[in-house]
């Protein structure tokens, strides 16, 4: 291999699963443009390398539907808001990836054809073939289920290789690192181990959907700039969960 080319990535169809949350960086709430930014160079460099790139955002920087319920609110209700408030996060991002010159679509699980396609499994694949950057609004399109679980669900769908889980820890602790100086990080860990261990990778449905199809799942930190093309690559970063 010539020295100046780009090395080979380690996957070829992936599915990046951010939380709403993420984009808020260190406001906590709404977008932050820096943040937006980071995230938007970091899926083009990965589109760069030709492989292709799906992305699930969740809403929890605009509303969460669990929070809306716990106070009171009627549980489907509160989840069709927070579906809305992922539809606001994918057009963030849509719109700072196609001012950095990244074709994308937007497909809603929620009709809402002024702004986004509607979800068509075999259009996202094609738009994938294609080398867009195709972005999944509002979850499964229905209440009671987590934007993991749409996650786990649509990289099922389109046959991506793995899940790619940016999170604000750099993997997989059988206790809560920050609470618990002591905690050990895994390097690798089976799905059904995380299950067992109740470790909250991912919620039950969303880990039990992958381990059922087989779906690797990469937790890793995506405040440490350039980890997401890292992991794309095959470096080892973060935790791996597999079979």
């Amino acid at each position: 291999m010539a020295a100046n080319q780009d090395p080979l990535p380690g996957y070829q169809r992936v599915l990046l699963k951010l939380s709403g949350e993420a984009l808020a960086g260190d406001r906590g709430y709404g977008i932050d443009p820096a943040t937006l930014q980071q995230i938007a160079s970091e899926c083009k460099a990965v589109a760069a390398l030709g492989v292709q790139l799906s992305v699930v955002i969740g809403g929890g920087n605009v509303f969460r539907g669990v929070a809306g319920a716990s106070a009171g609110m009627d549980r489907s209700t509160a989840d069709y808001m927070g579906m809305l408030a992922t539809a606001m996060n994918c057009l963030a991002l849509q719109d700072a990836l196609e001012k950095m010159g990244v074709q994308t679509r937007v497909q809603s699980a929620i009709a809402m054809q002024q702004i986004a396609e509607p979800y068509i499994r075999r259009k996202a694949v094609r738009h994938l073939e294609k080398g867009r950057v195709v972005i999944f609004a509002c979850g499964t399109g229905n209440p009671y289920f987590s934007t993991d679980t749409a996650a786990a669900l649509r990289a099922a769908e389109i046959g991506a290789e793995v899940i790619l889980k940016a999170t604000k820890v750099d993997g997989i602790y059988d206790a809560d690192p920050r609470k618990v100086p002591t905690a050990k990080r895994f390097d690798t860990i089976t799905h059904m181990d995380a299950l067992q261990r109740r470790l909250q990778v991912m919620d039950s449905t969303a880990l039990s959907l992958c381990m059922d199809n087989k779906l690797p799942i990469v937790v890793f930190d995506m405040h440490q700039e350039g980890n997401i093309l890292r992991v794309v690559q095959g470096e080892r970063v973060g935790t791996l969960v597999t079979a």
